[in-house]
C-alpha cells in the first residue's frame, strides 16, 4: 500500500455508473480516492481503469460485506470521508433474487457503518463526513401530482427500495446513536455515458441499433424524473464541502417523462443520426408489466438549492442527445 497523504476519501461501489463517475470528480479537484469495488456485473473495470496511473487513486478490490477487510481499508488509509454507493440496484433483478440486495444493500451498509464509526471515534480532529448515497424509489409511488421531499414518508414497493429503505434507517440510526457525521442524499434516476446495459437508456439504444424488440411494461405511463449523472456527482461534491451531518438531500433536475415518450424521444434521435433500414420505434414491444411497478416519481430539490446552492446545469434535451452519442459510438465502436 502507499503511504497515506491528507484529504482521503473511500469509495464505495467506485466502479459503477454514478461511483465511476464521482470518483473521476473527487481526482480532478485535488482529493486522494480509494475506491472500494469487488466488481460485481454491476461494476465495470472499463470505466476506472484509465485512473490506474493516477497518484490520487488507489483500487482496493474489497466486497464490503467482508468486514475484516473492509476495516483494514479504513484502518491504513484514515480516510476523511465515505461515499456509500455500494449497492445492488436493478429492481428487476430485486423480483427475482432478493437475497443479494439483503445482503448487500443491509449487511453491507451496516459493515461500512461499523467500519465508519469505529475509524471515527478515534480520530483525533474528527475531520469526517460520511455520505450515503440512496434512492427516490425508497418514498414509493406518486400519483399525477405531487413531488417527494425530504420530509416525505418512506413506502418502499420492490424489494431494492425496501433494501435501501432499511439502509437509510441505519445511517440514521448511527447518526442519532452513535454522533456519526451522516448525511442522506436521495437522487432520481440517473442517464449517462458508460451506465450498465440492464438499465433503461442504454438497453433503449443498444436494442434499437440492433433490431431487437424494446420491452415497454405495462402502457409506457409510467412516469420518471431524470437527473445527469454529472450533475449528480456535483451535488454529491456540495454536500461533502458544506452538508450538514444528520441532514437528507433530495437531488433531482425536473425532468419528468413517460417511460413511452423517453423511448420515442430516443428513437427519433437515433433515427436522426444513423441510417437503419427501420423505424427504432417499430420495435417496440409492450409486455406484462412489472410486479408493484411504481407509477410516478419526482423529485422536490429545493433544499440543497436554497441551502446548499447547488443547481442542475445539463439541460435534459441536451444531455439526453451527448448520451445517445456517446453509446453510439461505444455500441457501434466508432
Amino acid at each position: 500500500m502507499n503511504q497515506k497523504i491528507d484529504k482521503t476519501v473511500l469509495v464505495t461501489g467506485g466502479a459503477g455508473f454514478i461511483g465511476s463517475h464521482l470518483v473521476e470528480k473527487l481526482i480532478s479537484v485535488g482529493l486522494k480516492v480509494i475506491n472500494v469495488d469487488c466488481l460485481t456485473y454491476a461494476g465495470n473495470w472499463e470505466g476506472i481503469k484509465h485512473f490506474e496511473s493516477n497518484p490520487l487513486y488507489e483500487f482496493k478490490n474489497v466486497n464490503i460485506n467482508n468486514f475484516d477487510e473492509l476495516q483494514g481499508v479504513f484502518r491504513f488509509y484514515q480516510p476523511n470521508a465515505v461515499f456509500h454507493l455500494a449497492a445492488e440496484s436493478h429492481v428487476d433483478n430485486s423480483i427475482t433474487d432478493p437475497i443479494n440486495f439483503i445482503q448487500t444493500n443491509i449487511i453491507g451498509t451496516y459493515n461500512v457503518l461499523q467500519a465508519s464509526q469505529q475509524h471515527y471515534s478515534k480520530m483525533v480532529n474528527k475531520n469526517f463526513k460520511f455520505i450515503h448515497v440512496s434512492t427516490d424509489e425508497v418514498y414509493g409511488s406518486l400519483g399525477l401530482s405531487g413531488k417527494f421531499s425530504e420530509e416525505t414518508a418512506y413506502d418502499p414497493r420492490s424489494p431494492y427500495s425496501a433494501s435501501k429503505a432499511a439502509s437509510d434507517h441505519l445511517v440514521k440510526a448511527w447518526w442519532h446513536t452513535y454522533n456519526l457525521p451522516a448525511i442522506i442524499t436521495n437522487c432520481s434516476n440517473n442517464y449517462g455515458p458508460n451506465q450498465n446495459q440492464e438499465k433503461l437508456i442504454p438497453k433503449i439504444i443498444y436494442n434499437a441499433i440492433n433490431k431487437r424488440k424494446i420491452p415497454v411494461y405495462g402502457n409506457g405511463k409510467n412516469i420518471r424524473d431524470w437527473l445527469n449523472v454529472s450533475d449528480h456527482v456535483e451535488a454529491l461534491l456540495t454536500v461533502f464541502r458544506v452538508g450538514v451531518p444528520g441532514e437528507t438531500y433530495n437531488i433531482g433536475s425536473n425532468n419528468e417523462i413517460s417511460n413511452i415518450d423517453l423511448i420515442e424521444k430516443i428513437c427519433g434521435i437515433i433515427d436522426s443520426k444513423i441510417q437503419l433500414k427501420y423505424k427504432c420505434f417499430e420495435l417496440v414491444e409492450y409486455v406484462t408489466d412489472r410486479q408493484g411497478h411504481d407509477f410516478r416519481y419526482a423529485i422536490n430539490s429545493q433544499k440543497i438549492r436554497n441551502e446548499l446552492g447547488w443547481q442542475p446545469n445539463i439541460n435534459f434535451n441536451k444531455g439526453l442527445e451527448n448520451t445517445i452519442n456517446w453509446y453510439l459510438d461505444d455500441f457501434l465502436g466508432t
